[in-house]
């Protein structure tokens, strides 16, 4: 199974930076996160991932703003520290198509995969927070569609200038005097419904040719962008049955656009809660449950149904019936929601508890034993390709789950003793893409000189 790192700040759960195990002010100090992706490496982890918005999230209450969640750094340039101070564990990093343009994203990417030896991941995401769009003089976001066409388009140009160099273009001949070859540079032409880019990339093609491309939309539009492009895919699911539906749906759309079942890994997320004993860790959820303070809460169901206030509802009975406007558009995080509240019935306050406890991912609560095999059956079921670990408390939760989960899993022949091979592709049983300037030479123009 494939493995993943969540570095969430200081914890998957959503009060975990409040826990007593937790580290104090960290989040701008970088031993702190050498020190997790090192723990993930020690862990033969395929990769740690940082999610990443280029916004802050905005609330009803001064409560609730002043319990957000903690800032994020730049992943791109904190990716580029941790290349230094590993060697072989994957960096993943999230980058928004709505708020870059390709070019320089992908002169980026290209450029940690080139620093780190050829570890770089994309994580592509679309943005969904109001105040982003205020951050890059939008009075609101574009249109969910409108999102993914752009984000389409934005792979496609990418991906070009990552080929627009062959792969021996850089000759450095001193006798010669010829750096590199004109026959191996390509330009792209690009001219599209949101971009026009000429290229060529000014980055050589880089060691995985493209970085690994990671996609977590559930939408009918998340799913079908995934199948098309996606490498890897994020998931959160209840139950094994609705990720054994999801994976199968994937495999469905993937022989659609012509890929193997095996070009996308489906990595569901976890929130494993460990301790020795199953008493001693139900009660660390416990405590970790209590430490979610309410405003905070109802401020986070608030966000996942999309800005509907709930500053006037009875929080004691069943959350009210939304109005149309906020039931329109794709939006599969509010679907969940709406889901359980139409399952279970459970206030408006047991409801906010509840969604702010699980954040995005399903908790396991136990041993490492009990972890160990829950991860197993999901496996073995063909529920998932591997899993994202977020840890509730860092680094503790991360450290207990290398030290207890992984040497299970190892024994039952489920995960790797060492790792396969030097790049995040080796290492996830991916091939590296062919150029598509060497199938297709035809189509694109090769400038006499730039």
């Amino acid at each position: 199974m494939k493995l993943l790192a969540f570095l969430m700040q200081t914890g998957g759960h959503i009060a975990g930076w409040r826990h007593p195990q937790a580290a104090e002010n960290a989040l701008c100090d970088l031993d702190y996160f050498v020190s997790a992706a090192q723990t993930a490496e020690r862990g033969l982890f395929d990769a740690v991932f940082f999610a990443d918005s280029v916004g802050y999230p905005g609330s009803r209450s001064a409560d609730a703003f002043a319990g957000q969640e903690a800032p994020k750094l730049d992943p791109l340039m904190l990716l580029s520290a941790l290349s230094v101070a590993t060697r072989n564990v994957g960096l993943i990093g999230t980058a928004s198509t709505t708020f870059n343009e390709p070019y320089p994203t992908a002169r980026r990417y290209a450029t940690l995969d080139h620093l780190s030896g050829g570890r770089a991941g994309w994580n592509i995401v679309t943005s969904t927070m109001p105040n982003e769009a205020h951050n890059h003089s939008l009075a609101q976001l574009p249109a969910h569609a409108d999102r993914y066409r752009r984000a389409a388009e934005f792979v496609d140009v990418s991906r070009n200038l990552w080929d627009s160099w062959s792969d021996g273009a850089v000759l450095s001949d001193k006798t010669s005097g010829k750096y590199v070859d004109p026959a191996g540079i390509s330009a792209i032409d690009h001219a599209g419904e949101f971009f026009s880019v000429a290229g060529p990339l000014n980055v050589p093609r880089s060691p995985q040719g493209h970085p690994v491309l990671v996609q977590a939309g559930a939408s009918p539009d998340g799913k079908a962008f995934a199948a098309r492009y996606a490498d890897v895919i994020f998931t959160s699911h209840p139950t094994i049955e609705t990720a054994l539906a999801f994976r199968q749906e994937m495999h469905d759309l993937l022989a659609a656009q012509g890929r193997a079942k095996d070009a996308l890994k489906v990595l569901p997320a976890i929130t494993p809660v460990i301790a020795d004993t199953r008493e001693e860790a139900q009660a660390l959820k416990a405590e970790l449950d209590a430490l979610i303070p309410l405003p905070i809460a109802v401020n986070k169901l608030e966000q996942l149904l999309g800005g509907f206030d709930l500053s006037s509802a009875d929080l004691d009975r069943p959350l009210p019936a939304l109005p149309q406007a906020y039931l329109e558009g794709q939006n599969s995080t509010r679907d969940r929601v709406l889901e359980v509240a139409e399952k279970q019935r459970p206030s408006v306050r047991d409801l906010a508890m509840q969604m702010a406890a699980g954040r995005t991912s399903q908790s396991l609560v136990g041993t490492p034993q009990d972890i160990a095999d829950s991860l197993a059956h999901w496996y073995e079921s063909g529920a998932a390709d591997g899993f994202v670990i977020a840890a509730p408390v860092l680094p503790v939760g991360l450290e207990r789950f290398v030290d207890g989960v992984v040497p299970l899993l190892q024994q039952r022949g489920l995960f790797r003793r060492s790792y396969e091979g030097k790049t995040l592709r080796d290492n996830l049983g991916l091939p590296r893409p062919e150029r598509i300037f060497d199938m297709l030479p035809d189509l694109y123009r090769k400038p006499e000189f730039w």
